[in-house]
Formats: C-alpha cells, sequence, structure tokens
C-alpha cells in the first residue's frame, strides 16, 4: 500500500503497510532521528510475503509526519507511544506485535507497559532500559558526535554527508559497509522530508513517567537483538535488558553495530517470524 497520511492524535503521521491485513500485525519503530524508510521496503515485504501484515511509520519531526522548530518539540516520549497505538487503530488493528529499533525499542518497552491489551509481542533491538551502571556510549561515538552541532542539515548535501557517515560510525566489522545502498536511501529520505533538520529534536524529548524502571513489569513474551559491537548502547545492555524481562529471549548478532545491515536480515527475519508466530485456538 502507498504511503498515507493519518490524522491521529493531533498530529499527522505518515504510514505505509506490506502484506494481508488480515494476517497478524507487526508495528515497526525506528530510531531517533530516522525515518520509516529505514526499514527497509524489502525488509518488510519478505516479512509481509511470510504471512504478516507489516506496519511501518514515521515518527513525529521525522519524515512525512508533523514536524516542530528545532529545539523546541512539542511532545514527549508518551505522545509518541501513543502515536503509534494511534496508527493500529487508524489500521483497524486490536493487537499487534512491536518491533522497535534503538530509541523504537525504548517506546516499545513504554507501550508494553502503557497499552498492555494492545500487545502481542515485543522484539527489542539495538535498545536499552539505560539501567543505573550500565556502560556509557563508546568514547569514539561521543567525539563523533561532539561535531554534529556543527552540521548545517538546512544544507542538504551537508545533510547527506552527516547522515552517511553517522551510519559508517555505528557499524560493526561484520559486514563491510555498504555507503552506496544507505547514501541513496538517505537521498531519498531527505527529499521527501518535510523539515530534515526537525529530526535533531528527538535529543530533546522527555518522560513525564520513568517507565524504563518498570521493565521487569513487561508480560508479554519478548525477543531482545543485539550486536556485540555497538557503540552507542553497548551489549551489556542487552544482556541486562534480557535478565529484566520475564522469560525474554536474546539473539546475539557477533559483529554487528547499532544498525540493521543486510548481510543480518536473514537471521533477524527468521526470529522475528519465530517470535510472532501465533499458535492456533
Amino acid at each position: 500500500m502507498a504511503e498515507q497520511i493519518l490524522k491521529v492524535n493531533g498530529v499527522e503521521i505518515c504510514a505505509e503497510s506490506f502484506g494481508n491485513p488480515t494476517d497478524p500485525a507487526i508495528l515497526l519503530i525506528m530510531g531517533a532521528q530516522m525515518s520509516m524508510l529505514w526499514w527497509e521496503e524489502e525488509f518488510c515485504q519478505r516479512i509481509a510475503d511470510a504471512g504478516r501484515f507489516v506496519i511501518r511509520f514515521d515518527n513525529r519531526d521525522v519524515g512525512r509526519s508533523t514536524t516542530y522548530e528545532v529545539g523546541q518539540p512539542g511532545y514527549m516520549f508518551e505522545d509518541m507511544a501513543d502515536d503509534a497505538v494511534h496508527v493500529l487503530d487508524a489500521f483497524g488493528v486490536q493487537q499487534a506485535h512491536f518491533v522497535g529499533m534503538s530509541m523504537g525499542g525504548m517506546l516499545t518497552q513504554m507501550i508494553a507497559l502503557r497499552h498492555p491489551e494492545r500487545v502481542r509481542t515485543i522484539t527489542l533491538h539495538a535498545t536499552s532500559n539505560f539501567a543505573p551502571g550500565l556502560p556509557p556510549i563508546d568514547e569514539k561515538l561521543m567525539e563523533f558526535f561532539s561535531k554534529m552541532g556543527e552540521i548545517n542539515w538546512e544544507d542538504e548535501k551537508e545533510a547527506l554527508e552527516a547522515a552517511v557517515a553517522s551510519w559508517k560510525v555505528l557499524s560493526g566489522s561484520k559486514h563491510p559497509f555498504d555507503e552506496e545502498r544507505v547514501r541513496e536511501l538517505a537521498k531519498i529520505d531527505i527529499a521527501r522530508s518535510n523539515h530534515y533538520a526537525s529530526r535533531n529534536n528527538h535529543a530533546f524529548v522527555t518522560a513525564s513517567e520513568p517507565y524504563l524502571l518498570r521493565t521487569a513489569e513487561i508480560a508479554v513474551p519478548a525477543l531482545v537483538i543485539h550486536g556485540t559491537e555497538d557503540l552507542l548502547i553497548p551489549f551489556a545492555h542487552a544482556l541486562h535488558l534480557a535478565d529484566t524481562i520475564p522469560g525474554a529471549v536474546l539473539l546475539t548478532l557477533e559483529g554487528t553495530g547499532h544498525e540493521l545491515p543486510y548481510g543480518d536480515w536473514d537471521v533477524v527475519i527468521e526470529a522475528i517470524l519465530k517470535h510472532t508466530q501465533e499458535k492456533e485456538a
């Protein structure tokens, strides 16, 4: 189905679906500063072809969804979590399997606690509950991202180079960095965005309640997927998350960074399909 603009929760959210609406639904929630395009179309279609109704969408301040003045996001993480549930409403879906990457995984945890009646399972990729004592972001990344403030995000060429460089520094050693693939996707992302610079607002968003302190209360089946070379959210976060959520299963991606590279798709898709396989009544 083509992209559509949904008017939900007082904002406009751009969404797209793949597959048969009568199949079990999977809602994909992408990480900070990234539009739904980074759940690549082929990735979505492969899951849909295996018997799932796949929905991806642009969070606020990315892609074609509502944007805000840079530095002044008019919303909180709770609003973003509620947006995801309202997207399900717009598609007529009562319950779904939620798959969240990075910030999307954080939102997925919040949704499992905030709207448990809407959640069948959760899959948490490259994310954390950010419990005290877990290792911080790698110094190499800290140095890299400290320079992002110098980028003129209104300049498409400069923004493109920054986007490609960001994905490169986040990638692990197992799979060669596919610069051509990333660059082409980033070009499309920038071209379709309402205001690409607004993506930086995700760094300013906060929550009003400490949902991530309640991760142990999550009562739905959980799959944790994480790369051993993730420098943004180190692998120790995945071990802690899998240990904290009752019954959680951990899938370790050796040599993978903070990414979802094409080379990992087979194992990740297989794991998601197995995790979301619904038992017949």
